[in-house]
This record gives C-alpha cells, structure tokens and sequence, in this order.
C-alpha cells in the first residue's frame, strides 16, 4: 500500500513558494518530490490535485511576480469563461504597473499599463464573483471544508515575516472589456476575435462596453488595431472556429458573413446556418467532431435538405479543410457566390 500522502492543511488545494514552505518548516525537499505537489515553474508548487488549466497556470505566475501585477488579455478572457481562450501550456499574460519592472520569465508574457490613463475600473474587485453568464474557472475550487477561494481572494499567507507563500482564490484579471482591448492589441486578429465573440456570448461584455473601451483607449499604442479587431466581432458564432471562419474568410477578401441568419423553411420552421450571404442564398455550416453523431447527422442532414428545398446553396466545412486546405476552400465559396450574382 503506497504511504499516505503528506500534504500539511496549510498547503492544501493550494498554490505556494516551495522555498517558504521549507523555511516554514511545512515541507522538505523531499517532500516537494512526491506526487502530492507538482512544480509549476521555478520555486512554485502546487496540491496534485488540482486542475491543470490555465487558471492555475495564472496563479503560478503571479506568485513570482511583483504586488500589484494582473492577469490580463487572453488569460483573463479565460478567468473570465472563456474557456477556450488559453490553456494550461500556453503563456500567461500579465499587466504590471507602467512603473514596475519584472524579470522575464518563461511562460509568462509581461505588459505595462500606461504611465497615465483615464480608464476606470481596470480590476475587477477582489473577490467579486465571477460575471453573469459564465462559470468560475477550474482549479479554484475547494473541496467541502476547506477555505473558500472565493472569499479568501488573493490570500497571502503572512502568519510570519518573509516572502509571500501562498497565492489562493481568483487571480486579480482586468475587466472584461479591459481584457477584450488588451486581447484586440496582443493576439493575432484571428484568435482575438474568437477570444471577443466568446466574451460577447456569455455576456461578461457587450459591444457598448467595446466601443466605450475602444474611445477611452483611442491614442493608446494599437488603438486602430483594437477599433479593426472589434469590428470583426458578433458574438453569434457557436464555436471559435465559427468565428475563425467568418474572420478568415473576410480577410480573404470575401464579402462578410451572416452569422446564425434565420431562415424561414417551408415547415415553418426557423433554421440558423452557422454562416449565411442572405442577399445571395449562400449558406455556409461547419461540421464540428459531433458530426460522428449518428442521431445528430441525421438532424443535421434534415435540415440541410430543408435549407436546398428553400432555395438555398450550402457549402460545409470541416475542420480539416479549415487548418490546410482553406485556399481550395476560398476559391469554392467564392464561385458559389458568384454563380448566386456576387461580383468582386
């Protein structure tokens, strides 16, 4: 039978500075070696039993940080529900003060506010609740009994003098139209756009807050760029690479999409091609992994033969087709645009 696991309850379903636990007498070296912990980054362990998400990739991070850093562009779209926005593996962006200084570390993409700013509201308030609509991100949670992150927020263990050893509960993140502009700014267009639909479909953000964000941030480096980035968004898509479609396909020079359009079917029924050219009957739906559904074909085959019997073309596309073959795929649409009356 393996030996018990050594997990002091100080340190449970918790992130820490391994060299403070040892000062403090809570762990050994030895210890820090067993399956109980996992070393996230130099000095930084954490309870093996938490979610390896990148909600605890940003907790990792901010423990070799300076006070007052805050997790920002794509990582706080993930905080904030977004699931899809970042992952475990991928690099945390964070936002220091424009006075504050930080070694580079691997993983971990630094930003500076600017010297001056006329935003308001930068932070969401620590240990506010997650916003409507969306689900505290995985990792954070506690097991029934032990202290809520929640309330705890961002919880320093100061029970003696040194450096701080535990980072617990949501990470400080900038708002969720902060976020957006940081992301319109720092990610490729494509990604940033998915990233900003998913916020706009869970509704952490609307587009009034988009373009409130956008103005106050107007004479900021990538000002233009966030305006552009923003204009490409809807919030409708059903899945990112819904919204990388729609994206790539305008910056292919096609004519813009429609997403979820409502067509009326001779049933009576409203159907929502995923992509839609209303003025030319081009429709265009991706097939997502569900399509292996046998039941979910068949609806989906249903109601394909509903749209072509309403006098509609409908193109799909896989996700295959999208990574590597999307030339061949742009030179489809486009001649099912054309033959339909479109003219370049």
């Amino acid at each position: 039978m393996p030996p018990h696991p050594h997990r002091p309850p100080e340190l449970a379903w918790q992130v820490f500075r391994g060299s403070e636990a040892i000062r403090r007498g809570l762990l050994s070296r030895h210890h820090l070696r067993g399956a109980s912990w996992i070393r996230l980054r130099q000095d930084v362990y954490a309870d093996a039993r938490l979610d390896r998400d990148h909600a605890l990739a940003c907790r990792a991070a901010l423990l070799r940080l300076p006070p007052g850093a805050a997790i920002a562009g794509p990582s706080a779209a993930y905080l904030h529900g977004v699931e899809h926005a970042a992952g475990f593996t991928d690099d945390v962006h964070v936002l220091l003060p424009a006075t504050v200084r930080a070694d580079s570390q691997p993983g971990v993409r630094v930003h500076h506010a600017p010297m001056s700013s006329t935003r308001s509201g930068l932070l969401v308030p620590v240990g506010a609740a997650a916003p409507a609509g969306t689900s505290p991100p995985a990792g954070t949670r506690s097991p029934a009994g032990t202290r809520s992150p929640a309330a705890a927020h961002l919880a320093a263990d100061r029970s003696s003098p040194g450096a701080v050893m535990i980072l617990a509960g949501p990470p400080p993140r900038t708002e969720p139209a902060a976020c957006a502009w940081e992301t319109a700014v720092w990610a490729d267009p494509v990604e940033a756009v998915g990233i900003i639909d998913g916020l706009l479909r869970t509704g952490s953000v609307n587009r009034s807050a988009l373009a409130s964000e956008a103005a106050r941030n107007a004479c900021r480096p990538g000002g233009r760029r966030a305006v552009w980035v923003f204009g490409l968004t809807d919030g409708l898509a059903q899945s990112p690479p819904e919204s990388h479609l729609r994206v790539r396909l305008v910056l292919a020079g096609l004519p813009r999409a429609v997403a979820q359009y409502p067509v009326r079917v001779s049933t009576g029924l409203i159907l929502y091609p995923d992509l839609a050219w209303p003025e030319f009957r081009v429709a265009v739906e991706y097939d997502g992994q569900w399509h292996s559904d046998a039941d979910r074909m068949h609806l989906a085959r249903r109601r394909l033969n509903q749209l072509v019997a309403a006098g509609w073309l409908v193109l799909h596309v896989t996700g295959r087709r999208l990574r590597k073959e999307f030339p061949a795929l742009v030179r489809e649409i486009r001649a099912a645009l054309v033959a339909r009356g479109w003219r370049p």
